[in-house]
């Protein structure tokens, strides 16, 4: 009788072994079903816009993003940097009017933070794939993110876009001789310290892949933003294409 017992319990160890051996390769062809399988809710793409006292041009960015991105996997964050224009209200309008199918994402800041805080506001709250980086005062053309994020979407090698306005032939409007002096002589000091070639570090207009966002910490609450992001991006081994975008000083 004790063989005939220890023969049953063998058997009963033996058949659930099995059973936890099938169980646990159906739970991974399910993980590979599931990650296969297109997200409904899943969003492609982050749009993130710091805006303070951008009355004047709300309404046409408004305009151009629904015109370029006007998508339900794509948001669009806006972070209002405590604007005393009347821009909050402005905001405000354009997301009850829901006359747009891209998710909008109002958040507004108590007090005027910075761009920095801004953006790493706006990067927080955010989900989708891609980050996309947009000034509000439309001096950087939506036209020229879209082209961008289309590029980066197409090329997975790709992990980093960043605008130049001193590439390409596209139009340009400057007419602030040092304020441009400036922004070379700043790229220039970047690339000799992190040994890059850059044309042009604080250009607004930027893309990034997921995979980038999660391996740097903005910590910078001005508009030194720019250069805090493209030297974490170049200390993580991340490659920064660059392509030439149009530019209309405000």
């Amino acid at each position: 009788d004790g063989n005939i017992f220890k023969e049953c319990l063998y058997s009963v160890t033996e058949m659930y072994l099995k059973l936890q051996e099938d169980l646990e390769c159906i739970d991974e062809h399910y993980k590979e079903y599931w990650i296969s399988m297109p997200q409904e809710n899943k969003k492609i793409l982050s749009i993130i816009i710091p805006v303070f006292n951008e009355l004047n041009f709300l309404y046409k960015l408004f305009a151009e993003i629904k015109s370029n991105f006007d998508k339900d996997n794509i948001e669009v964050i806006i972070v209002d940097d405590g604007s005393t224009d009347g821009s909050s209200d402005v905001l405000l309008e354009l997301k009850h009017k829901k006359d747009y199918n891209f998710i909008y994402k109002l958040i507004k800041l108590d007090s005027n933070s910075g761009k920095g805080k801004a953006i790493q506001t706006g990067i927080k709250n955010s989900e989708g794939e891609y980050i996309l980086l947009q000034d509000a005062d439309l001096e950087l053309d939506i036209k020229d993110a879209k082209e961008m994020f289309d590029m980066i979407t197409k090329n997975k090698d790709i992990k980093c876009i960043f605008g130049s306005r001193y590439l390409s032939g596209k139009l340009k409007k400057n007419n602030y001789f040092f304020n441009n002096l400036i922004g070379k002589i700043n790229s220039l000091i970047f690339n000799i310290f992190f040994s890059q070639s850059l044309s042009d570090v604080h250009c607004g207009l930027k893309i990034l892949h997921r995979s980038v966002i999660e391996k740097i910490k903005l910590s910078v609450n001005d508009f030194g933003i720019e250069i805090d992001l493209a030297s974490q991006i170049v200390r993580n081994n991340f490659f920064i294409y660059e392509f030439g975008v149009s530019y209309f000083f405000r």
